[in-house]
């Protein structure tokens, strides 16, 4: 059910940014003039799921899933319909039209990403506020993995700052030495503030191991007393199911050994893979006892449930007012994070290439269960995303017919409709071979997490 929800959730974004993409092109078309014989939501190679004609234009919905498309009279696009180019232009056409025109044709789906990426935050902002945990807040400190162990952190370290510049908000702290390159971190242990350097191998590692999941690494969670988790969901044919553990029990110790932080029952279950253990449970205040078998994995099957209001967060909350410049600063900051991203790929030391990811990657990214709030903020980002990745100089990309109309309207020369073409088959064949890359590395990431 969950994976089902994730692609539901994937799908009405990714419909809801192409369609509005595609009408950008379509509205700049029209506001010139310009005949537009398709348009179409997924590409339709062979046949189309759903289509009508309304005027000159054909309205459809394809079977293939990439994206979608405007099919401009007297323009070479992904079509490749080389014969109308061959006859004269006709004053209704793509070619016909002044550069500029021409040129605000091209950018109009950007535009229109951009936009609807700020509306988008704006609305968010004004319905639901912005809630988010202090980092000051997170009393228990965190939970570490190897990475963080291997710069000297600990479980229990309680983070503050990075370049002795105070931390905000927790879920900030990891993409912020990722993207902003922090050289040391500042934290609390046993009521004594410390700071530990951040070596130049810590973010291709951190990159490394991301890149063995469809997510960015965490490094650090938050910790959780023991006394704050109970039993959630129970899995089916799991250790706990066979035991008869249920929804609202409490785990009150293995073999007699008991713990202050759920992150040491987790150590202690991993230390008894494929072993038999003695449970004693709290249900509904009696004492219970269970005896199973951990799997291989070091699990016993359930989801843990964390008491609420265990951490205060902070809640922003805005007016209509209030909400447009909030939502135009925090459309300015997801666009920074994501060139900052971006540039990371091209780096030779981090090698974040390898994380680069599909339509799984991306369809992971949205919760397991439907939240509006999250899905709009996802749907936001992802305009942002697409605008950029469109707008990027290459052939076949919007940011690759812009090229040559600015250099049309610089030199005053016009490319000839032949270079034109080998320029679209090249921009084509460098995006189906980016678009296998990234997929493949989704099947790579899923068969190894198979195993």
């Amino acid at each position: 059910m969950e994976v089902i929800v994730k692609i539901g959730q994937f799908l009405l974004s990714l419909s809801i940014l192409v369609v509005l993409h595609e009408l950008g092109h379509f509205t700049f078309a029209k506001l010139f003039k310009t005949r537009v014989e398709k348009f179409y939501m997924f590409f339709d190679p062979g046949f189309s799921l759903f289509k009508f004609k309304k005027g000159e234009t054909e309205y459809g919905i394809g079977w293939l899933p990439l994206g979608g498309y405007v099919k401009i009279s007297g323009m070479i696009d992904e079509s490749m319909d080389k014969e109308q180019m061959k006859l004269p232009p006709e004053p209704y056409e793509f070619r016909s039209k002044p550069a500029w025109q021409r040129l605000l044709i091209m950018v109009g789906g950007v535009l229109v990403n951009f936009v609807l990426a700020f509306v988008i935050y704006v609305a968010v902002l004004y319905t639901w506020g912005e809630q988010y945990l202090p980092a000051e807040n997170v009393k228990y400190g965190v939970v570490c993995d190897s990475l963080a162990e291997s710069i000297g952190l600990q479980d229990g370290d309680k983070i503050v700052a990075l370049d002795n510049q105070k931390v905000k908000k927790f879920n900030d702290i990891v993409p912020d030495i990722l993207l902003n390159s922090p050289k040391s971190i500042q934290f609390i242990r046993n009521n004594e503030q410390l700071s530990v350097d951040i070596p130049s191998s810590f973010v291709p590692a951190l990159l490394e191991k991301s890149s063995k999941g469809f997510s960015l690494s965490p490094v650090f969670d938050i910790r959780y007393p023991y006394s704050a988790v109970s039993i959630g969901k129970v899995l089916k044919e799991s250790p706990a199911s066979e035991a008869g553990i249920l929804k609202g029990d409490k785990i009150v110790s293995i073999d007699s050994v008991g713990f202050s932080y759920y992150d040491q029952f987790q150590t202690f279950l991993q230390s008894k893979k494929s072993q038999s253990i003695l449970v004693q449970l709290n249900r509904d205040g009696k004492s219970e006892q269970v005896q199973l078998t951990v799997g291989d994995d070091g699990k016993i099957g359930f989801y843990p449930q964390i008491e609420s209001g265990l951490f205060e967060y902070e809640t922003l909350e805005y007016t209509f007012v209030e909400s447009i410049p909030a939502g135009f600063n925090k459309g300015i900051d997801k666009l920074g994070s994501y060139l900052k991203q971006f540039k990371l790929i091209f780096s030779s030391e981090t090698k974040a290439y390898k994380s680069i990811g599909g339509f799984i990657t991306i369809g992971n990214i949205f919760p397991g269960v439907w939240n509006w709030e999250a899905f709009w903020n996802l749907t936001a980002f992802l305009s942002i995303i697409l605008a950029i990745m469109n707008i990027l100089p290459i052939p076949a990309l919007d940011g690759g017919h812009v090229m040559f109309l600015m250099y049309e309207i610089i030199t005053g020369r016009k490319p000839g409709d032949k270079f034109m073409e080998y320029a679209q088959i090249t921009g084509m064949v460098l995006l189906f071979g980016l678009l296998i890359f990234a997929n493949g590395n989704d099947v790579v990431k899923w068969i190894s997490n198979m195993k």
